[in-house]
């Protein structure tokens, strides 16, 4: 498999067709003679002539996996994101863009179109680069005299595409047929999803739309199904921290809370969570919005505001089903966090998010939406706060020059002389400096002095004090990241600013 990760894909006139490829199991691999062919395991052997014949040329055949033939032709086949400029370059004023297909199966291939209407390229073109590049998300943005498209690749923005101001109608109007939403409706924000798949790579997106002055905004937020769960001992926690979680997981009543803020991987942790625990000994339940991850073995509801089906609708109905483990998505308004805290005490385990800075904030949180002090004391279990920042190119990383007070922050965890890097750039990392990312965590374990405090309605600097006498606070994890050379030391304060309990 060596060599064909490492074959030049040909250029597309140079390519077998992708409906033939897919079809008979059958691609080319290399860009020039001497030829390759990959064949999958179930490929069709009389394809093998009529590969022949196209050529017209000797080649050699390569076996592959099912696997690692959908791996090579996705990676064939996607449109990448020069493709899709020229696309994007190359409207005309004739009409090109009236060519519209009236609807998408909802589970339709991308590369298997043969419809080669302009702007179904271009969409299926961004939607390639973004899976290719990582990206959790797609912004289209519409502006008076152009249209400006940019990935959320680790966290950060980046611009990959300016096209003309005319495409922008026909583009939200395509977007919002896939997504089965109203095009006809353009005064009112609309949220939609489809479940797409590209060269036999499944990926549900996420669409949402919003009126503003020059046309509709649309942000597609992709989930690649192919990424898979991640389990606990991947996230990146220090061992005594995972243990100590481990430890608020298994017991068998209470709440356990995941903080931080949208983007910094709290569903993650939560589904790691779940993984552990789904032995097929416990009723776990969920109510999510939306949901991620299918999970075989756990009972997973999606909120629908429109019906009526909320956070706390969907938490009352799991506790008429005898659950032993219930995972709420978030915990955003005072039903829901009432609910939660009186399935905890009825014998139940609850895993939910709260959106807050710190882990020690999520308790002020629940006091704000009128959880009391005693009964929060009582429930809530551990609580982990969660950051996730870039990791530095392995390729071109440098030592970098710090100051004084930085050389004091890494001090204060004893590496006073530790080396750290910045990011550089080169083609591996697209120029970035980084590539992927890694978590950053906090864990606050609700102790007898810990409990003691919420009691007394302590302040929030006075429970961080008692918190971090026996474990790090958020920065401290972000310090010993810098320190290990797995980030920068500017990413860290960038996305942790001395927060934490630091």
């Amino acid at each position: 498999m060596s060599e064909v990760a490492a074959a030049k894909s040909p250029e597309p006139d140079r390519r077998l067709a992708y409906a033939f490829a897919k079809a008979n199991g059958v691609v080319l691999l290399t860009a020039e003679a001497p030829w390759k062919v990959g064949m999958s395991a179930t490929a069709d052997p009389f394809a093998l002539t009529e590969v022949r014949r196209w050529l017209n040329a000797p080649f050699e055949v390569v076996q592959l996996t099912n696997q690692q033939f959908d791996e090579a032709l996705s990676a064939q086949y996607a449109v990448s994101g020069t493709a899709a400029r020229s696309i994007a370059e190359g409207f005309d004023a004739d009409g090109a863009l009236d060519v519209f297909a009236s609807g998408a199966d909802a589970t339709a291939d991308l590369l298997d179109s043969q419809d080669d209407a302009p702007v179904i390229r271009l969409i299926n073109g961004l939607i390639a680069e973004a899976i290719n590049q990582g990206a959790s998300d797609i912004h289209i943005e519409p502006y008076e005299n152009t249209i400006v498209v940019r990935l959320r690749i680790d966290g950060v923005m980046r611009e990959i595409l300016q096209a003309p101001a005319k495409v922008k109608g026909r583009l939200a109007s395509r977007i919002k047929v896939m997504a089965r939403l109203d095009i006809a409706e353009r005064r009112l924000p609309q949220d939609g999803r489809m479940s797409l798949t590209l060269g036999g790579r499944g990926v549900d997106v996420r669409v949402s739309t919003l009126p503003s002055r020059h046309g509709e905004r649309v942000v597609l937020r992709l989930l690649d199904k192919d990424q898979g769960l991640r389990s606990l001992d991947a996230l990146g926690m220090g061992s005594e921290m995972l243990a100590r979680f481990r430890a608020a997981l298994m017991t068998p009543n209470g709440i356990v809370l995941v903080t931080g803020p949208t983007g910094s991987g709290k569903t993650t942790t939560l589904y790691a969570a779940l993984n552990l625990l789904n032995d097929r000994t416990r009723n776990i339940l969920t109510v999510e919005d939306p949901i991620e991850y299918a999970i075989d073995g756990i009972g997973q509801m999606q909120v629908n505001a429109k019906i009526g089906m909320s956070f706390a609708a969907g938490l009352r109905a799991i506790l008429r089903q005898d659950p032993d483990v219930v995972m709420v998505g978030e915990i955003r308004d005072p039903e829901t966090a009432q609910i939660a805290v009186q399935a905890s005490l009825t014998g139940h385990l609850v895993f939910s998010t709260v959106h807050t800075n710190d882990a020690v904030a999520a308790v002020t949180r629940l006091k704000d939406m009128g959880v009391e002090p005693y009964l929060i004391a009582s429930t809530v279990r551990g609580i982990v706060a969660q950051r996730l920042v870039r990791r530095l190119c392995q390729s071109c990383k440098r030592p970098a020059v710090i100051g004084p007070q930085e050389r004091t922050a890494l001090a204060s965890i004893g590496e006073a002389d530790a080396t750290v890097y910045e990011a550089v750039g080169c083609p591996r990392c697209s120029g970035s400096g980084y590539v992927g990312r890694v978590g950053l965590y906090e864990y606050v374990a609700v102790d007898d002095a810990f409990r003691r405090l919420i009691h007394a309605e302590a302040s929030e600097e006075e429970m961080s004090v008692c918190a971090f006498r026996s474990s790090e606070p958020l920065l401290h994890s972000g310090l010993r990241a810098a320190a290990s050379g797995m980030t920068s030391l500017s990413d860290v304060l960038r996305v942790v600013s001395g927060g934490g309990g630091g």
